[in-house]
């Protein structure tokens, strides 16, 4: 087990190995010669945290070999391909809570490796979302995410707008606070090619879990009290027709079925998009000049309701595990423990992302009282996570996603009717789910 010594300050921190494992003197524990192979998402907003891999290797000596650093959809197929081939060889990967499920047996318990007070130290619902079979199979960064809204101020106060805005829905114009809303103002704003009202990751996971919370702030469920497939209702009908109208009425940019996250991030920082439903990873890359064409006019609220006066709120968070088969199991599990430790998730948490150490979130509240656009973030995703829920708790949610997300497209493409699209899925969903022997 590695120990953290008390009496020590965050950043130099004395770690002992204890339960038969070599006694190490300084910081995270020494383990000369140890290579740790690791497969990380990847990402602008995640090489921040990786950059503080070096400290580590200089405090223990190890020496970490990243083998991959892609988006969490490509890093899934990679871990299966692993999985199917008996070659999952290496000793730490990116995980995240709507991924975890899948994997029920290549991960360790973390538990048996780190010392109590260190796990104690999380947000509890964190640590729940991340025990699977009695087993921590993960330890949260600093990325619990839920999504708020991100606006440009400026179009708020534009009088011109303003004027054209009530003249022609006859109430005034302010950050939506329902989808209905949003969708007026984003067919109001948008003038493509050159700017659009709004946006969405079209393809993957990302489109079925935007598509979900959307059934969800419609009154509908995923899956109903049974585990079946529930979506192809008039509540889901509801949902898919709000994207299939975003995209027909050219509100959302004609690309929008192939993006996943980082091109929203970039497609909102190009200063382009009006309204950006998104996570709060990205909130300090918006408002940095040096990355943004929006820095300064940055206005972020809660997420908007649906029909049924429910919020959206699909959330998750990422953490790092650690395989079994990994020859050095307390190496591996130091790397985790600095990555997740107080000073990185401070690292992480300053640039907008949700800590989920408890402590980390009062020194972020701390930071926020001397700057207001911290402060705004944080109010709004504070609120946005009281409107929180995860996926479906289903070992087959990524898998039922490969198959639904095509259908969603196909509707919003114009292929298809959103009810034939829909039926079309929950069949394909439903034959997933008797072949996992869960229906």
């Amino acid at each position: 087990m590695v120990k953290l010594l008390s009496g020590v300050s965050a950043g130099v921190v004395s770690l002992m190995l204890l339960g038969g494992f070599a006694q190490a003197a300084d910081l995270p524990g020494k383990f000369e010669g140890v290579t740790i192979d690791a497969k990380l998402i990847g990402g602008q907003q995640y090489e921040a945290l990786y950059a503080r891999i070096g400290e580590w290797e200089k405090a223990t000596g190890a020496k970490v070999n990243i083998l991959s650093k892609k988006n969490h959809f490509e890093l899934d197929k990679e871990i299966k391909s692993d999985i199917a081939s008996s070659s999952v060889t290496w000793c730490v990967g990116s995980n995240h809570s709507s991924f975890a499920p899948q994997y029920p047996d290549i991960y360790t318990d973390l538990g048996a490796l780190l010392p109590k007070e260190e796990i104690d130290a999380f947000v509890p619902a964190n640590i729940k979302a991340s025990t699977l079979g009695g087993k921590l199979v993960m330890l949260p960064r600093a990325q619990f995410d839920v999504s708020a809204l991100y606006y440009q101020k400026s179009l708020y106060q534009d009088e011109a707008k303003k004027k054209a805005f009530k003249e022609k829905y006859g109430r005034d114009l302010t950050p939506p606070d329902t989808w209905a809303d949003l969708a007026d103002q984003a067919e109001f704003f948008a003038s493509p090619p050159d700017f659009y009202g709004t946006q969405f990751a079209g393809k993957e996971e990302a489109i079925n879990g935007r598509f979900y919370e959307m059934l969800v702030a419609e009154g509908g469920q995923y899956l109903d009290a049974d585990g079946k497939p529930a979506f192809n209702s008039d509540a889901g009908v509801r949902a898919l027709d709000w994207f299939v109208r975003m995209y027909k009425d050219k509100a959302v940019p004609a690309g929008t079925t192939n993006y996943l996250w980082d091109d929203l991030g970039q497609g909102f920082a190009s200063g382009t998009v009006a309204l950006n439903l998104d996570w709060p990873g990205w909130a300090t890359f918006f408002n940095d000049p040096k990355s943004s064409k929006v820095a300064g006019n940055v206005g972020v609220k809660v997420q908007p309701m649906g029909s049924a006066g429910i919020r959206t709120g699909w959330s998750g968070h990422h953490g790092f595990s650690v395989t079994e088969s990994c020859a050095n199991k307390d190496a591996a599990a130091s790397l985790v423990w600095f990555l997740t430790n107080e000073d990185s998730q401070k690292l992480e948490a300053a640039a907008g992302p949700l800590p989920t150490r408890t402590a980390v979130w009062e020194w972020d509240v701390a930071q926020a009282a001397s700057d207001p656009y911290k402060k705004e973030v944080l109010t709004a995703f504070q609120e946005a996570a009281k409107h929180a829920f995860p996926v479906p708790q289903t070992a087959q949610w990524i898998e039922i996603s490969n198959a639904v997300y095509p259908e969603l497209q196909a509707a919003i493409l114009g292929d298809k009717t959103s009810k034939q699209a829909l039926d079309d899925a929950a069949a394909k969903a439903v034959a997933i789910l008797e072949d996992a022997g869960a229906l």
